[in-house]
């Protein structure tokens, strides 16, 4: 079948991470993948190289009518079937481009929560029009219906974000060599950028570490993530947290990575501290790493640990019971170990890529069936 996937830009985040993996998987599956980006980013070179038709274009206005034309002139060309967009504004462009254009279905995915009125106006007029749409998770789809007041009853799909092993593999980079931590030192982590909207919540965690370093010998904890702009002051809170309780020499702020693979290698334990979330990639990521993991009791988070089976969890903003949660994993070998075998087994079956694209197939199948 031949599809055409649209994203705005090519930055490092979410859904393009995920898309990437898709692009990359696309032909063992039966998809022909043309990706369209209406912008570049720090992805860029990787879906240069995913394997699949890549075509960048330049979106020059908020609903470009140029780019439209664009989009509509390669479904035409290719003979597409089906187009997919991961946010409003790619599904704006894709709904004009198609308008005319017969037997082309569209697909829009929601990847999270939406940020400002306009995309939630735009998402409101584009959900009954579309032909899918597709929530990554049980929790979001609520979250969308019940906080932004959409319809997710009609023509909605869950379908749960997948990450692709191949590209989780260790390149063989050492952050405790970078950083000088010794082998023998616990190493603790989070992998998330820094929003300045209500999203992740790392001040929780620097606001934990404080009791556990102070019970539990020889611990480092590494935050991996960007800083959006607007952002600078939650990581000062959270450098001024860690300067304060007088751990600052332990606690390591690295930034954005591109070796997140080698990070969860040598990770004891992976902390997802969240206030809202779709399914993030980076859970799943570390799921299919092994790596034993401490979550936030927000709805998709427990749905992505099959409700707290496979991790430690802990109350949204509870310091102490993060403390006492990270205290318990630290001194408990075997109960850490057996958390990271069963993340595994059920991120294999649910959020591998391939459990991603069979599901995502037969959406697509179902569409052109109809």
């Amino acid at each position: 079948m031949k599809v055409l996937h649209y994203l705005d830009t090519l930055g490092r985040g979410g859904a393009e991470a995920q898309a990437l993996d898709v692009c990359r998987n696309a032909a063992r599956f039966g998809i022909e993948l043309t990706l369209v980006a209406g912008g570049g980013g720090g992805f860029e070179d990787e879906f240069r190289a995913s394997g699949v038709e890549f075509i960048r274009l330049n979106r020059k206005l908020p609903v470009d009518p140029f780019l439209v034309l664009r989009i509509r002139k390669i479904i035409k060309e290719r003979d597409i079937a089906i187009v997919h967009g991961y946010q409003p504004v790619d599904g704006l462009h894709l709904y004009l481009a198609t308008r005319g254009v017969r037997e082309v279905k569209t697909v829009l995915s929601f990847q999270g929560f939406i940020q400002d009125r306009k995309n939630r106006e735009s998402a409101r007029f584009l959900i009954p029009r579309m032909d899918a749409n597709i929530v990554v998770s049980r929790g979001l789809k609520d979250w969308l219906k019940e906080t932004d007041g959409l319809d997710t009853d009609p023509n909605f799909t869950v379908i749960y974000n997948g990450a692709d092993p191949e590209r989780l593999r260790p390149a063989g980079n050492s952050l405790r060599s970078e950083l000088g931590i010794a082998d023998d030192s616990r190493l603790i982590g989070m992998v998330g950028n820094f929003y300045r909207d209500p999203r992740k919540d790392q001040k929780t965690v620097c606001l934990a570490l404080g009791k556990v370093f102070s019970e539990v010998e020889n611990v480092h904890c590494v935050f991996a993530g960007g800083i959006e702009l607007g952002a600078e002051a939650k990581l000062a809170e959270c450098q001024s947290i860690c300067s304060e309780s007088g751990i600052a020499d332990r606690v390591h702020f690295i930034g954005a990575r591109r070796d997140v693979p080698d990070i969860l290698s040598e990770l004891d334990i992976f902390i997802f501290s969240s206030l809202h979330e779709g399914l993030p990639l980076a859970v799943s990521e570390a799921m299919l790493s092994g790596v034993p993991m401490i979550v936030s009791d927000i709805e998709p988070l427990l749905e992505a640990t099959d409700n707290g089976r496979v991790a430690g969890v802990f109350p949204v903003g509870d310091v102490d019971a993060l403390s006492n949660e990270l205290i318990s994993f630290l001194s408990d070998d075997d109960r850490r170990k057996n958390y990271g075998r069963e993340a595994l087994t059920f991120a294999r079956e649910n959020f591998s890529i391939d459990a991603h694209l069979t599901k995502l197939v037969s959406l697509y199948r179902s569409l052109l069936k109809a």
